[in-house]
Parts: C-alpha cells; structure tokens; sequence
C-alpha cells in the first residue's frame, strides 16, 4: 500500500490527512482516507471526528473524502429533504380533482420510541380542499422539557424485575426544573439516538436563568462538558474488560457442555454393558 499523509487546513493545527491507496487486491487502485490528531490518534469515518473536533469546528459542510469544507454540498442536501418532505405531504393528502388516496401503507406515529407504531389512517372527503404550509412542515415545534414525561418509568428483564439504571458520573448535571437522574439519563440517550452531531450539553449561559426561553432543544438538559482522550481510554478498558469475561464465560459454558455430554456417553456404555 502506498500512503500519502498532509496537513488538513480546515481542521485545527496538527491534524493530519493520510490516504492510502491499495496496490493489490480487486480493489487494487482504490483509496482509503484516515485522519490523525496531534497525538497521533487515528480516526476512520466522519462520526468519530465530529466527536473529536466538534465543539471547536463545525463539521455540517466537511467533506470526509477530501478533507475540505463544501458548503454548497449542504444546501443540496438541505434543498433535497425539503423537496421530498413537500412530496410526501402531496401525497397523503386527497387531491383537489375528487380523487381518493389509493395509498394503502400506514403511517407511523413519529415519538421518541426506536420502535415504530401503527396508527389508524383518516382520509378527508373528496369534496373538502387540503391547504399545505411549506413553513409547518419543515419547522416542526419542539415540546420544552418532554422527556419529563419518561418519569417514572423502568426496564425489568425477563423475570420482571426491575433493572438497575444506569449511574451517570458527577460531571453530568441536570439544567431544569427536576432534571436530575432518570430524566437527566433520558434526555441523553434521546439526543444521542435523534442527533448525529456531537453531544456538548446547554452551552448558552442564560440556560441558568431562565432554562424555559434560552433551552437548545437539540442538546440534552445538562450543563456543558468535555469529554476527554482520558475518558475514552478509561471506556475502552472497562468494554475490553466485559469483553474478556464475557469469553471466559462461553468458554467455561462450552468445557461444561462437553463435559456433560461426556458423563452421558459413559453412562449409557455402562447401561449396555
């Protein structure tokens, strides 16, 4: 492999472009892109660097492939969702000519569920005429504090009892009224499931004032926080180490089953015999 490592000006300084190019292989002729920072830690796709470098850089216009910002790439992107948001809200409307929607699929309520949800569909009758307004549907309103409606709520296992949550460091705190522990973890896991940007906390200081009018929807309700290479390091130990014992785990499983299997084939010998 041929490798080729420069300086990205549109990263911060000590960041590093490398392209490898594969010499064998059928995909001999092909590029590979990796990013390194002035630590020397290696990054392999865009999701990892925005957690890297998005609190410094805003990473909305950045092309992975060729290490420069492309704001026109964006607004066609942005163009594109917008005309296929209108297109679908075309189509589950009855047309003005009297003609039924023959679109036979359901909907799907949007919540904050993973898991979608059925609902009954109404069509309006063919005589009445459906107005559209762009601006509704491409600035949908937020509910402030929403997530204040998963108190109270638990997981249990299979057993049906109820699991343990999870333990949040300090570093975490809950910006709100009664933001603190199950809702402050609910707001999290909301924000890293909806948001493909990087999780940085209310920045805005006005947020301790008066949280109702300077709230950012679109981050968790806690206070700002810097998650460090320490941190990371300290992760990546704790999952090597579930990992290990999950393997001695199945291993013990399968020398028991051989084992047991063992037992029994001499059992049934001696049966015979």
């Amino acid at each position: 492999m041929e490798k080729r490592r420069s300086d990205c000006p549109a990263l911060p300084p000590g960041w590093k472009r490398e392209e490898v190019i594969r010499k064998s292989g059928l995909s001999a002729g092909k590029t590979d892109v990796y990013y390194y920072s002035p630590t020397g830690k290696k990054f392999r796709s865009k999701p990892q660097l925005s957690r890297a470098v998005g609190h410094v850089v805003d990473l909305g216009c950045f092309d992975f492939r060729t290490g420069r910002m492309m704001p026109g790439k964006v607004q066609k992107n942005k163009q594109k969702l917008r005309n296929e948001m209108l297109n679908s809200s075309k189509e589950c409307a009855t047309s003005v000519k009297g003609k039924m929607d023959l679109n036979t699929s359901l909907p799907i309520r949007q919540t904050a569920s993973i898991f979608k949800q059925p609902i009954t569909k109404v069509t309006n009758h063919p005589t009445n005429k459906v107005k559209h307004d762009p601006q509704r549907i491409l600035d949908l309103p937020k509910q402030v504090f929403w997530e204040k409606r998963l108190q109270g709520l638990s997981a249990s296992d299979i057993a049906e009892e109820v699991m343990r949550a999870i333990e949040l460091p300090r570093l975490l705190q809950g910006i709100g009224p009664n933001i603190t522990g199950d809702a402050l973890l609910s707001t999290i896991t909301s924000a890293l499931h909806h948001s493909s940007g990087p999780i940085t906390g209310q920045l805005s200081t006005a947020v301790e004032r008066n949280p109702a009018v300077w709230l950012n929807t679109g981050q968790p309700l806690c206070k700002p926080f810097v998650v460090t290479e320490d941190d990371v390091r300290q992760q990546e130990e704790r999952v090597r180490s579930v990992r290990r014992r999950l393997e001695e785990a199945l291993t013990a499983d399968v020398v028991a089953r051989a084992e047991e299997a063992t037992r029994g084939e001499q059992t049934q010998k001696a049966v015979v015999a």
